[in-house]
């Protein structure tokens, strides 16, 4: 009888958990899942383990977590698994060549994007931002260069015409597990390096990690402009503006039609429907926002608290 593969998984956020439910299959053994040390978390900054390392306890699974594989030691403890294959999801760690070489089959990343473009750390977000009518999942055989392997599959999915960060997250999270579990399927019969194809140097774009200061609003940019950046950092690091005096975290926007005759960042109009202000090029409606210490709420609920602001549409 032929042994099962045996599998190393490496993920440390909710976006790799489907992925190692995908490698629970009856030719398949998950020798161990390496994540990231615990983090501070919470008002009381109390350590907390990341949710692949909760899912893995809860399956029973023997869970790795160093700092990082520049050790021998570290090297040493995965190479006495025997990894056949090492899945990579949302890891955190960028492994060197002699990691990649420990596995016989090497090592495999589900990125979510449709490589070359939005190679990096922030693929989602950058596609919501960038306006992509499509995004999707890949599965590449790992190499040193940072998400340069060829790739062995791919699913493409359409953006929705208000898809958010949040949303396409959810969905590409799930499209990656369901190319996973088929991937593994025939590798754990075949018992070989699957085909893959090389990456084309044309369309090539990064996507550099989100930065809390990307989320400050510009009235100055396009409507357009402004209602995808609040899209796509929905729910992290989440939008803000100033308005009518006040700092907001912006939730939910619309680019409306029109040109607005007025200099951008002016109050327009305010009532059930949301609250309008010009930007650059137009005007951008604001329906969901969020006071400081305050809930997320339409609106038509800050309204009430702000009956100043409220004024007809021109």
């Amino acid at each position: 009888m032929t042994p099962p593969l045996r599998v190393v998984f490496a993920g440390t956020p909710e976006f790799a958990v489907p992925c190692l439910s995908a490698c629970v299959q009856p030719d398949i053994e998950v020798v161990a899942v390496y994540t990231q040390p615990d983090r501070p978390a919470g008002r009381g900054r109390k350590l907390t383990p990341g949710p692949v390392k909760q899912a893995a306890l809860e399956r029973g699974y023997r869970v790795e977590q160093p700092e990082n594989f520049r050790s021998a030691e570290a090297r040493r403890i995965l190479a006495e698994l025997t990894p056949d294959l090492m899945v990579v999801v949302a890891y955190g760690l960028i492994l060197s060549q002699k990691v990649l070489d420990i596995p016989r089959l090497g090592c495999w990343n589900v990125h979510a994007s449709l490589l070359p473009r939005w190679r990096g750390a922030a693929p989602i977000q950058r596609a919501v931002l960038a306006g992509d009518t499509y995004s999707g999942i890949c599965l590449m055989q790992m190499e040193k260069g940072l998400d340069t392997g060829p790739v062995i599959a791919r699913s493409a999915t359409p953006l929705a015409t208000e898809e958010t960060g949040g949303s396409l997250h959810d969905r590409l999270s799930v499209l990656g597990a369901d190319l996973l579990r088929q991937q593994l399927s025939a590798v754990a019969q075949t018992r070989r390096k699957p085909a893959s194809e090389a990456q084309s140097d044309d369309g090539v774009e990064y996507a550099r990690k989100l930065d809390k200061a990307e989320a400050a609003i510009d009235w100055n940019r396009s409507a357009l402009a402004i209602e995808r950046q609040v899209r796509a950092f929905d729910p992290w690091p989440v939008a803000e503006a100033d308005v009518a005096g006040e700092r907001l975290r912006i939730w939910s926007a619309l680019a409306l039609p029109g040109l607005a005759d007025a200099a951008p960042g002016t109050l327009l109009a305010a009532g059930r429907e949301g609250i309008d202000i010009a930007t650059a090029d137009g005007i951008v409606r604001l329906r969901e926002i969020q006071r400081a210490g305050g809930r997320r709420m339409a609106a038509r609920d800050y309204l009430n608290a702000r009956p100043d602001l409220k004024r007809p549409a021109a």
